[in-house]
């Protein structure tokens, strides 16, 4: 029985020893995603698909999910054809790949609905699962800095909270004040200007405006703020006049580069669209669909348009929404929302390095539970993630790891996270170097160590999509 409350279908139980798969599924607890959970593989090992058939599982069971795709991969989720017509694979089909296997494109579209029929029967998903999903959920594709998809003001997270958001001065002054130390990180970076959040004179300048302004609920735009970097709207920096600390010719200087970014040509379309608010991506769609009670929202925020600055730099925004929210929320027990990141490389990474977006990751790992936001994270490069950082994580599935750095460091980090306590290292060690594709050795928090062969996806997987691409599936939607 596949369709369990609660339970998510992965996959199937695989033997390494004897390379075959059982017909025992692999079921994950929703409840245990509240834990957190890491995939780690190199390319090839299928990571995009176990990662989708996660996200197609939660949105079965009622639970929105909140999606930063870096690479595009991630958007394949929205293409769901319940009907598995071959007209609705042709669009996504590459003409190339027909000339090279001499058949037309239509010949193409009914090879790969067949194939997708027929995978999807094996693994015992039928039109009624396929269905289920493409009524229940509603896929939206965000494109911060571009018109393709959704729209995102990129700049409207500058602003202080709503008063909706519970949050106030005299109850929440160190959640403030760390939201805006992530926004300056990230600003600051986007400028080139690297500035220690305790000892930067433009980290704390440019804090201490943002508080200013935060305290009397004033808005603040990227004019506004290069203005007040020239003419401040305190006199004094602690025990020091303003001129002293941080003298006018310098602060010039700081204003002159926020003013840089500015004057981008690309710098227009981050103050277009709507903001970053986790209230309405969290809540039902009502649209007249075939569920009164509304559609469970995957939001896709597809960022593979953009430079690994502004990566991070909307990446720090969304988290720090994500994470205001988080501290808003009463106790539970229960899954609220699915944060799911599918390269986190580059923005988790082991001490002394810290990216802007590291320390708002940091943060929901070690809090998110209480509030119900769980958090699963991809990535290649094992040896690129801080892994006594992740020891809040209670899920991890590992694929083929090419070297014995990268399997070493898997094998530490299931160790802080408390997991891998008592395992045979060396037992592992081996198979964890040769898994075929799509195989993965899955350890969590319950249960003993266990090998899994992921299911079919029911999303027709294409590949990374371009922006044009996500242009025409918005255009399809409508």
């Amino acid at each position: 029985m596949i369709d369990q409350p609660g339970k998510l279908y992965l996959g199937r139980r695989y033997d390494p020893g004897g390379q075959t798969v059982s017909d025992e599924p692999f079921m994950l607890s929703l409840r245990e995603l509240t834990a957190h959970a890491v995939c780690i593989g190199m390319t090839g090992t299928g990571k995009t698909g176990l990662g989708i058939a996660v996200l197609e599982e939660v949105l079965l069971q009622g639970v929105p999910v909140i999606i930063i795709d870096t690479r595009g991969d991630v958007a394949n989720l929205a293409l769901n054809f319940p009907d598995l017509a071959p007209a609705r694979f042709k669009p996504w089909l590459d003409a190339n790949e027909a000339a090279r296997r001499n058949v037309t494109l239509d010949m193409l579209a009914e090879q790969t609905a067949e194939r997708w029929r027929s995978a999807l029967a094996d693994w015992g998903i039928d039109a009624a699962r396929l269905r289920a999903l493409h009524e229940r959920a509603a896929f939206q594709v965000f494109t911060p800095g571009n018109d393709a998809g959704i729209g995102v003001n990129m700049l409207q997270g500058l602003n202080p909270p709503e008063p909706s958001s519970g949050l106030s001065w005299e109850h929440d002054a160190e959640i403030l004040r760390e939201r805006i130390a992530w926004i300056v990180s990230a600003l600051l970076a986007l400028a080139g200007i690297e500035s220690d959040p305790l000892k930067g004179r433009e980290h704390i300048l440019l804090s201490t405006i943002f508080e200013t302004t935060w305290r009397v609920g004033q808005p603040i735009d990227f004019s506004l703020l290069i203005r007040m970097v020239q003419d401040p709207p305190i006199t004094r920096i602690g025990v020091f006049d303003m001129n002293v600390f941080f003298p006018r010719a310098e602060r010039f200087d700081l204003a002159m580069a926020l003013n840089n970014l500015l004057a981008s040509p690309s710098f227009g379309a981050w103050q277009t669209g709507r903001p970053l608010d986790i209230p309405s991506l969290l809540r039902p769609l009502r649209d007249g669909g075939a569920s009164p009670a509304g559609r469970t929202r995957a939001s896709i925020f597809y960022l593979a348009h953009l430079g690994e600055s502004e990566r991070q730099f909307f990446v720090t925004l969304l988290l720090s929404e994500l994470a205001m929210w988080m501290s808003a929320q009463a106790g539970t027990s229960v899954l609220r929302c699915l944060l799911y990141f599918d390269e986190v490389s580059g923005y988790c990474p082991p001490f002394p390095r810290n990216p802007p977006a590291r320390t708002p990751i940091m943060t929901i790992i070690k809090q998110g539970r209480a509030a119900g936001l769980g958090m699963f994270l991809g990535t290649r490069n094992a040896a690129d993630l801080d892994y006594k950082g992740l020891a809040n994580i209670g899920t991890w599935f590992i694929g083929r790891l090419r070297t014995a750095r990268d399997r070493s460091r898997a094998l530490e980090g299931l160790e802080s996270a408390g997991i891998g306590i008592g395992i045979d290292r060396a037992a592992l060690e081996g198979p964890l170097s040769r898994l075929p594709p799509r195989i993965f050795l899955a350890l969590r928090a319950a249960g003993d160590p266990a090998f899994l062969q992921t299911r079919w996806t029911m999303s027709f997987l294409r590949g990374p999509m371009t922006c044009e691409q996500i242009r025409n599936l918005g255009q399809g939607a409508k």
